[in-house]
C-alpha cells in the first residue's frame, strides 16, 4: 500500500474508476450504465439487494467477466485489457474462502507469501498473525480456528502483497457482534496504511460504521450515492423512506424505501 502520509481519504485521484459498467448474460441485464470511483484511502460501500448486480460489478472488477460495455480501472490498469495487470493490485476477499485445513497458519501464511512471489519468513509470519490478532493461534490447523479466526486470516492473506485495493465480499456474514467489530478493526488498520476498501454488505449498520461512502445499486443501476449523513439527509423526507422508518430515518431506512422492500435487506 501506499504511505500513509501520501494519501488520505480525501484526496482526489482514485483508485478505482468504473465508468459506464454494462454486464449482460443473454438478454438479461444485470449491471446497467454503471458509473462510480473509489478514493485513495476509501472505505466504500457497495449496498444493494440480491441480484442488484453487486457480484457482476466486482467481478468485472476483478477481470473475471469482461463488461458488455463500459470500463474498468484499477490504478489506471483497464481491468480488461490487461486483467493480469490490473489484478495485481488487487486484494479479494470473498464471503467464503477455502484453505488447506490441515496446515497451520502460519504455514498457510508462508505458502500464500510465496504465490504473491513473497518470502515470508516464520518470523514474519507470526509478527503478521499478530498484528492481525492471531498471534496465539499462529501454531492451529485452519479447521481448529473459529469462524471469526478465519475470516480475519483470510483478510490478512488478502492484504500479504500490500495491493492499493481491497475487495471484500461481505467479509462479516455470520460472524458474532465481538467478531465483527474485530475484523472492522482489521479494515480500518488497512486504510490506515493508505489502502481503499471496497466491501459488500447486507449490515447497514456495517455500512454507516466503516464506510466513508456508499453506493446504493438496484436491478443494476446506481440509485444513491454519498456518505451515509448525506445519504439521510437526501431522502429523509422521501415518502418510501419515511413509509420504512420507525423513528430517527437511518441509513436502513433509504436502503428500503429507494429499493423498493424490506425483503430484500
Amino acid at each position: 500500500m501506499v504511505a500513509a502520509g501520501e494519501v488520505g481519504p480525501m484526496a482526489t485521484t482514485p483508485v478505482l474508476e468504473v465508468e459506464g459498467l454494462v454486464v449482460r448474460y443473454g438478454t438479461r441485464t444485470a449491471v446497467d450504465g454503471l458509473s462510480l470511483s473509489v478514493r485513495q484511502g476509501e472505505i466504500f460501500g457497495l449496498l444493494g439487494p440480491n441480484g442488484a448486480g453487486k457480484t457482476s460489478t466486482l467481478s468485472a472488477i476483478e477481470g473475471l467477466l469482461t463488461p458488455s460495455e463500459g470500463t474498468v480501472h484499477v490504478v489506471g490498469r483497464d481491468a480488461a485489457a490487461d486483467p493480469r495487470a490490473a489484478r495485481a493490485l488487487l486484494g479479494v476477499q470473498l464471503q467464503a474462502s477455502s484453505f488447506q485445513a490441515e496446515l497451520t497458519l502460519t504455514d498457510l501464511l508462508r505458502l500464500y507469501g510465496g504465490l504473491y512471489g513473497l518470502r515470508v519468513s516464520p518470523a514474519e509470519a507470526g509478527d503478521r498473525l499478530h498484528g492481525a490478532g492471531l498471534g496465539d493461534e499462529a501454531a492451529k490447523r485452519f479447521k481448529q480456528t473459529s469462524g471469526g479466526q478465519q475470516q480475519r486470516f483470510s483478510l490478512l492473506v488478502a492484504m500479504l502483497h500490500d495491493p492499493p485495493l481491497l475487495l471484500l465480499d461481505e467479509p462479516t456474514a455470520g460472524l458474532d457482534p465481538a467478531a465483527r467489530r474485530q475484523l472492522w478493526r482489521q479494515i480500518e488498520k488497512a486504510r490506515g496504511g493508505g489502502g481503499s476498501i471496497v466491501l459488500t454488505t447486507h449490515s447497514m449498520e456495517e455500512a454507516a460504521a466503516v464506510c466513508d461512502r456508499v453506493a446504493i445499486v438496484d436491478h443494476g443501476v446506481l440509485v444513491a450515492l454519498g456518505t451515509p449523513e448525506e445519504l439521510i439527509d437526501q431522502h429523509q423526507d422521501d415518502p418510501r423512506v419515511r413509509a420504512a422508518a420507525h423513528g430517527g430515518v437511518t441509513l436502513e431506512d433509504v436502503f428500503i424505501g429507494l429499493t423498493g422492500g424490506e425483503d430484500d435487506v
